[in-house]
């Protein structure tokens, strides 16, 4: 197979283009977590309500995973990439009459276009880091990745929380003892109005990199042979479908658990800590605590693997390390329950940079197929939180919103933990 040979005379330019579009994922993305709260309250919502920000964005990516692999098919990979950006600056354009309406359902829309864009994007950029180099360190240029998503991510949230979220406790007092039905509604447009000034910039933003990548010369992903013919291994040679490679199967249940672990940890460490007693104006940094832990965690990922752990194995041990950090926020003061979910990011760190090349691995001329399947399980990002709000705002079996925090997690990690000791190995003889 050709992997990175094929591409070294521009391995940088390549590393560099995808390193902006991991920016792009997560400026987006861990953009929901000061979306959460503020939708919450300038949409008066409920918790539960509240996390259908994380639904509706998360569910494109299940919808839209496998289109998107035959839309690469057909448009090549830069063509597709600079699509994927165009659609989610419609996304972000959606907010500004969603604002104006202060419709959460259009609110909903316009993140739902955001995410099929991304869900394009993913599908395209993914497995490029993954076979541009050996799998085996796979999970260290993916991390070098995260590193570039998770770095946008804390800008974002400093800048779209101290945009979208200053003084809002404030206001909310103020809506809460409003006695004139006017006023009241005054205040929350004038809420809601915040996001359509940097969304509008965003999208512009979005369409003017869309040009750039149209205009690299970042070459598309063709697995080929030497003489043309699509590449096999032993494991695919005989195989007609992705749904005869059971650790591929279990890798995309392993994405949906990560994804959800994630989305809880991340972007609902606001809402929990809102719960815990703190006011919006702190727990809005919260995020930014569990992006630092997660690069905290691509940096030991670095220089971890492969040289001195196997993948399978630093993920194992972060699994057992999540489910520990899990437990322990239950029985804790609050900040210190704030600082081990803020601590959890350090413990995700590894998992998609390696369930993902652990999932393709082997997959030969089904790699394309079997990556969209792994970015569907992202869609446990649109399940899992809802589910979590379910659980705890109607106390079912007893639980509240820390037990119910806890069951989950422990769930999702201790499936992970499955995957890293025997998922991965699964039929790969």
């Amino acid at each position: 197979m050709e992997n990175s040979t094929a591409y070294n005379p521009n391995y940088r330019l390549q590393i560099t283009i995808i390193g902006l579009l991991f920016a792009v994922f997560g400026f987006i993305t861990w953009l929901n977590s000061i979306l959460i709260p503020f939708l919450k309250k300038s949409c008066e919502l409920t918790d539960q309500q509240s996390y259908y920000v994380a639904t509706a964005f998360f569910a494109a990516y299940f919808l839209l995973a496998m289109p998107s692999s035959w839309i690469l098919e057909k448009l090549g990979t830069k063509n597709g990439m600079a699509v994927g950006l165009i659609i989610m600056a419609i996304g972000c354009l959606m907010f500004i009459p969603a604002s104006g309406a202060r419709s959460f359902p259009m609110f909903l829309t316009g993140l739902f276009i955001q995410g099929m864009g991304l869900a394009l994007l993913q599908t395209a950029a993914n497995p490029y880091v993954s076979i541009i180099g050996p799998i085996e360190s796979a999970a260290k240029r993916i991390s070098i990745m995260g590193i570039c998503n998770k770095l946008a991510g804390i800008s974002a949230n400093l800048l779209f929380g101290a945009m979208l979220l200053k003084n809002v406790d404030a206001i909310q007092k103020e809506i809460e003892t409003a006695t004139d039905a006017n006023q009241k509604m005054t205040l929350l447009n004038d809420l809601a109005s915040r996001v359509e000034l940097p969304y509008g910039v965003m999208a512009v933003a979005l369409i003017l990199i869309a040009l750039v990548i149209r205009s690299s010369s970042l070459p598309d992903i063709k697995e080929k042979t030497s003489d043309g013919g699509e590449v096999d291994t032993a494991l695919s040679k005989n195989k007609t479908s992705i749904f005869q490679f059971p650790h591929l199967l279990l890798g995309a249940l392993a994405i949906f658990t990560y994804v959800g672990a994630e989305v809880m940890a991340g972007d609902l460490i606001t809402i929990y800590g809102k719960n815990l007693g703190f006011s919006t104006d702190t727990s809005k940094y919260f995020t930014t605590f569990g992006l630092i832990g997660l690069l905290l965690g691509y940096g030991a990922n670095i220089i971890l693997i492969p040289k001195y752990l196997k993948q399978e194995t630093w993920l194992y041990i972060s699994a057992l390390l999540g489910i520990a950090l899990t437990v322990t926020s239950y029985f804790v003061s609050d900040h210190q329950a704030v600082a081990c979910l803020a601590a959890l990011g350090f413990s995700n760190a590894v998992m998609w940079p390696a369930i993902f090349p652990l999932g393709i691995k082997n997959l030969g001329r089904f790699t394309n197929t079997g990556s969209a399947l792994l970015v569907m399980g992202i869609v446990g990002g649109a399940i899992i939180p809802p589910f979590y709000g379910w659980l705890y705002e109607h106390h079912v079996a007893g639980l509240d919103f820390r037990s119910a925090f806890m069951a989950i997690m422990v769930v999702c990690y201790s499936y992970i933990l499955f995957y890293a000791k025997v998922g991965c190995h699964i039929g790969m003889k």
